[in-house]
């Protein structure tokens, strides 16, 4: 009697066992499921904050899976299977010089060919066609140059009604950190594309001699279709700790899907 309890037990053990085995390889396989975003760091000695922030809620409970990425795997061809690209925030100038030409052709030809591009403040610049170094993937100016670096803090955004429609944002502002991104105006060059604004500014920050009444209205959050791929430029934080990571998570699923989807 006992022995046969026993067998009755070690096969329920073994059902349950096997169950549990399967469950977990239900959740963790479909792996081609995730969205790939590959996540510029060009910082040798650690992690830079911006891939750290970036890393903590692009996880695959999320639908995301990341790789971290760098100008020399970018070369490599590291992009190959990604659908979107992270720049995040450092310096826009920093990066393009660190990718060199053909890693900044690289990036516009992985665009080009129905991927996605997704850069926060450093990342913004680098997108944009208004310097030398620009990859041109945006047809944006950058306003006040001359006090780019006009201070950090909180600052309240207004979204449009595209705004919070495709990053699902109930309310129509939000409050975010702003760490000198680029303030961005409709460029003049039709060689790249126009953009759509999802978010303004709606308070400044004007510190280190900057003039006030700059900042406010122009673009925080712009949006376009580069060739077959799509492009969404943030001039704030909103990844940083305590921010609004869904607004990122939206521009990276939206980034991330084709426009013939």
């Amino acid at each position: 009697m006992k022995t046969r309890l026993c067998k009755v037990l070690l096969t329920v053990c073994l059902v349950a066992l096997l169950s549990q085995t399967n469950l977990v390889t239900a959740q963790t396989t479909p792996s081609q499921k995730l969205i790939k975003v590959a996540i510029y760091d060009h910082k040798t000695d650690g992690i830079s904050g911006g891939r750290k922030n970036l890393e903590a809620f692009l996880i695959p409970a999320n639908g995301y899976i990341t790789t971290h990425v760098t100008p020399a795997t970018i070369r490599d061809g590291a992009l190959d299977d990604q659908d979107v690209l992270i720049m995040p925030g450092g310096s826009g100038s920093k990066q393009a010089f660190a990718l060199g030409a053909d890693g900044k052709q690289i990036v516009r030809d992985f665009v080009a060919s129905g991927k996605g591009y997704v850069g926060i403040c450093a990342g913004a610049y680098l997108a944009t066609n208004h310097y030398s170094w620009s990859l041109g993937l945006i047809n944006a100016k950058v306003v006040d140059t001359k006090h780019w670096a006009r201070g950090t803090g909180e600052v309240t955004l207004n979204l449009t009604e595209s705004g919070q429609k495709n990053l699902a944002y109930d309310e129509s502002s939000c409050k975010v950190y702003y760490g000198q991104g680029p303030l961005l105006a409709p460029g003049k060059d039709d060689t790249a594309p126009k953009y759509e604004t999802l978010a303004t500014y709606a308070t400044e920050i004007a510190k280190k001699g900057a003039p006030t009444g700059v900042m406010i209205g122009t673009t925080a959050i712009a949006r376009t279709q580069y060739q077959n791929g799509r492009v969404v430029c943030f001039s704030p934080h909103p990844e940083k700790p305590g921010g609004i990571a869904s607004l990122i998570q939206h521009a990276v699923t939206w980034a991330a899907t084709p426009e013939d989807k």
